[in-house]
C-alpha cells in the first residue's frame, strides 16, 4: 500500500502529541507537503506500534465495526463529542488510526467506494489532504447545502441537499476509479472543484471550494 513520506511523519507527530496528552488540531498534510510540520513537540515522535484491529477497536468503542461504519460514525459527531485520544485519517484506500498509548490500526476501505469529505467556505479555510475525522473543522457548520457530482460522461452521480456536520464538513462516498467535477451550492452562492478517485494518494479532504 502507498503511504506518502509526509504521511508518515504526520502520523508520527501526531502519535507522540497525542501520547502527550496534547489535542491535535488540524488535518493531514499529503504527497506534495512539505517536511516542516507545525505545532513539533519537543519529544521525538516514536515509531506507533501496529495493534490488532479487533483490541484497536474494543479500546475506543468502536467494536465490531467496519472502515466505513467508523468513518460515517465519527464524522457526524458533533465537535464537542469527539475524541480527544484518538485521530482517524481517511485514505483512499484505508483508515488508518493512531491513540494516545502511541497505538495504531489499519482498515481496508470498502473496494467499490472512496470516502472524500468537503468543507465549503466563505471567507476562511485551511490546508489539508487527507482527511482527519476528529480534527478537521471548516467553517460552515449544521447549514444547508445543495451538492451536485457528475462523472466524466455526464453522469450524475449526487444531486440533492446535504447538510453540512458540526464539523463544517459534508461526507461523500463516491465510486472507485472515476474524474468528477463536484458543485457546492449554498446561499445563492456557488463553488466547483474536479475530484479523483483513481489513484491511491488521491484527496479525501476538500477544502478549497471558496462560495461566490
Amino acid at each position: 500500500m502507498h503511504r506518502s513520506r509526509s504521511h508518515r511523519r504526520w502520523m508520527l507527530l501526531a502519535a507522540a502529541l497525542l501520547a502527550t496528552g496534547l489535542t491535535v488540531t488540524g488535518c493531514t498534510a499529503g504527497p506534495a507537503a512539505s517536511s516542516s510540520t507545525s505545532g513539533k513537540t519537543k519529544q521525538q515522535a516514536a515509531e506507533p506500534r501496529e495493534v490488532p484491529a479487533g483490541e484497536f477497536l474494543d479500546d475506543h468503542d468502536l467494536a465490531g465495526l467496519e472502515a466505513a461504519e467508523i468513518i460515517d460514525r465519527l464524522d457526524a459527531l458533533p465537535v464537542d463529542e469527539r475524541p480527544t485520544d484518538l485521530i482517524a485519517s481517511v485514505q483512499p484506500e484505508s483508515l488508518e488510526l493512531t491513540d494516545d498509548q502511541n497505538r495504531q490500526t489499519t482498515l481496508p476501505m470498502p473496494d467499490d467506494r472512496v470516502y472524500i469529505s468537503v468543507a465549503p467556505y466563505q471567507s476562511q479555510t485551511h490546508d489539508c489532504y487527507f482527511h482527519s475525522l476528529t480534527t478537521c473543522l471548516g467553517e460552515l457548520t449544521n447549514a444547508e447545502v445543495r451538492v451536485t457530482l457528475t462523472d466524466a460522461d455526464g453522469t450524475v452521480l449526487i444531486d440533492e441537499s446535504r447538510q453540512t456536520f458540526d464539523n463544517g464538513f459534508v461526507g461523500l462516498w463516491v465510486p472507485r476509479g472515476i474524474e468528477a467535477s463536484l458543485t457546492i451550492a449554498h446561499a445563492g452562492q456557488t463553488a466547483t472543484a474536479e475530484i479523483s478517485t483513481t489513484d491511491s494518494d488521491d484527496a479525501t479532504c476538500i477544502t478549497t471550494m471558496r462560495l461566490s
